[in-house]
């Protein structure tokens, strides 16, 4: 499984970023199967530099923050207007209420809103999409959110998406060959609760879980990285990686 970096910026595209985005790739009977967690605003364009964008065979959202989805707006567009013809739907998973949000979000009506190009489903029990085997698990934010645990090749990736600490999290990180980590917030300060983890939290969670590396995302760009990657290496002997955008790891 290879997790190519499409965006990681944090809260809205940043100066070298786009906002949340991450491409999954794997091998299986006889072709490539892509997969996008979240597609937050400003990062369809830089999956143009990675893939097909008409490759792609499903779209799973953490939640509905404009950072983690929006350029779903964009995608319909170019599903639905591109030369080659109207794209067959693909599916779009999401929380509840994920297909009228698209829809108010492009000033569409909700009937047919976005529905001639996505199949969105709302999350239940495990998604399997070729090799990969995602299960979402709630996770703590002011808005519904998951934490998204994803299986294939013999090997597991956990995406935070947005959350603070929380059990949720411990359980969708638990001996992960990988744990790509949100670490909006920093120590030391007046954060308010229960929205986003500190570098610190999020090493804290890597050591609990036992995953075998971290990658540190979703840095806004008011913050230095590389304060959260301290934060972090305080706490987690493991290895620990800053996200960069175009950045690939072979999980």
């Amino acid at each position: 499984m290879r997790l190519t970096v499409i965006g990681c910026a944090g809260s809205y595209p940043g100066p070298d970023s786009p906002a949340s985005c991450y491409l999954l790739e794997s091998e299986h009977e006889g072709r490539t199967w892509r997969i996008l967690l979240d597609l937050g605003n400003g990062a369809l364009g830089a999956l143009h530099r990675h893939a097909d964008p008409l490759a792609i065979d499903a779209v799973l959202l953490s939640h509905l923050h404009a950072d983690h989805c929006l350029d779903l707006c964009g995608y319909y567009v170019l599903r639905k207007y591109h030369p080659t013809g109207h794209q067959p739907r693909i599916p779009v998973w999401g929380p509840e209420g994920t297909a009228d949000r698209m829809a108010r979000a492009y000033d569409l009506p909700i009937d047919p809103g976005m529905h001639e190009e996505f199949d969105f489903r709302e999350y239940d029990g495990t998604v399997r999409v070729g090799p990969f085997e995602v299960t979402a698990i709630p996770v703590l934010h002011p808005v519904t959110a998951f934490a998204l645990r994803v299986e294939a090749d013999g090997r597991t990736l956990a995406f935070s998406g947005d959350t603070a600490a929380c059990e949720g999290l411990d359980r969708a990180a638990a001996g992960v060959d990988l744990l790509l980590a949100e670490a909006a917030f920093m120590e030391g300060v007046a954060n308010p609760p229960d929205i986003h983890l500190t570098g610190k939290e999020a090493g804290e969670t890597a050591a609990r879980a036992g995953a075998r590396c971290l990658v540190l995302t979703h840095i806004p760009a008011w913050h230095d990285p590389q304060v959260a990657l301290a934060e972090a290496k305080q706490v987690y002997d493991g290895p620990i990686e800053l996200a960069v955008c175009g950045a690939v790891h072979e999980v």
